[in-house]
């Protein structure tokens, strides 16, 4: 099945073509870029030389459509909002990266993206994809608000323990560290080398775009509006998430009993590993991976809970989830193209 990207130069597009590569069921078809069409995807990227001589297109609704089955769109937000509803016309199925249809209320994406929202028509069409939460409804859609990588982390590493009905839910803080790729491969001061080498740097205090995505899909499983505080902090690191979350639990249980519920959450969820009591993971142990691993400690002194939740943001916060929500969409089974294992050290 042959599977066009969009946006075909950035972070997000080398690591679909890195995962479409190994995927027994899909392969590359068309790849947009605008800015570079006429280039050879090899121009942009020479460690793919004689392995990926692939023409770069311009935008072409109707050659993609006549030459792919499924489109990932990894462009930057104020992007896909454009493009989708022109693809969607055609009939064929959309995985978005971006965060243009993510959130339900278009005044939030106004507040929080600072850009004209997508068209309601197609933010009540677009299924959040994620995967361990929603396949039944991923597998029926036509349109997929791919997570982003922070909320994936954040939301995975929660909602077991809101499920269970025990959290104090007005008492939850996310301390999020993220390595340089988040920023994307365009140049910005942020991600300037003098800037973030040996430096570690908190940034969007309480203005952070993913704030009402985590927000929302925390409410929507609590089944009760809950406001989260989130920090984000820029590492000295390539890849790699890890959100260290605390809350104040509402009954006394042990960390060896929490273990157990998250373990029964997330059984025959092969990409959620959680660890065994007493042990935490780091992000280097997911590196290149799917996988979303999760520690748990109860501090029986305060009665807070911790939660260690890592991912790499290129992956399972990016490219990996959304080959994952292709699966799903189309029968497969859902580790297709993602076995690999995660790169040590």
């Amino acid at each position: 099945m042959k599977a066009a990207i969009i946006g075909g130069t950035g972070y997000g597009a080398i690591e679909l073509i890195r995962l479409i590569n190994q995927h027994p069921y899909l392969e590359v078809g068309s790849v947009v870029s605008n800015s570079q069409a006429g280039n050879n995807f090899s121009d942009s990227y020479p460690h793919l030389s004689e392995i990926m001589e692939h023409p770069l297109e311009k935008f072409d609704v109707d050659n993609i459509a006549a030459n792919n089955e499924v489109v990932f769109l990894a462009t930057p937000s104020g992007v896909s909002s454009n493009l989708v509803p022109q693809l969607m016309e055609t009939g064929i199925k959309c995985i978005d990266l971006s965060g243009d249809f993510r959130l339900r209320s278009t005044e939030q994406y106004e507040t929080w993206y600072k850009r004209t929202p997508a068209d309601n028509k197609y933010i009540n069409q677009a299924v959040y994809g994620l995967s361990e939460i929603y396949p039944e409804h991923i597998k029926n859609a036509t349109l997929i608000a791919n997570p982003g990588c922070y909320p994936t982390a954040a939301t995975l590493g929660l909602l077991p323990i809101l499920n269970g009905n025990i959290a104090d839910q007005e008492s939850i803080i996310i301390d999020a560290k993220s390595g340089v790729s988040g920023a994307g491969r365009g140049l910005s001061l942020t991600a300037h080398y003098a800037e973030i080498n040996e430096n570690l740097k908190a940034y969007k205090l309480g203005a952070h775009q993913h704030i009402p995505e985590i927000e929302q899909v925390l409410s929507d499983e609590s089944g009760s509006q809950i406001a989260v505080t989130f920090t984000t902090h820029l590492v000295p690191m390539t890849r790699g998430i890890m959100c260290s979350t605390y809350l104040k639990l509402t009954e006394t249980i042990s960390t060896k009993e929490v273990v157990e519920l998250y373990n029964e959450f997330y059984k025959n969820k092969p990409f959620v590993r959680i660890r065994p009591e007493g042990t935490v993971p780091a992000t280097k142990e997911v590196l290149g991976s799917n996988y979303c691993d999760i520690g748990l400690h109860v501090d029986q002194r305060t009665n807070r809970l911790t939660i260690i939740s890592v991912i790499d943001n290129l992956v399972k916060g990016a490219a990996g989830q959304a080959i994952q929500n292709a699966n799903i969409i189309f029968g497969w089974d859902e580790r297709s193209g993602l076995n690999q294992l995660p790169m040590y050290p």
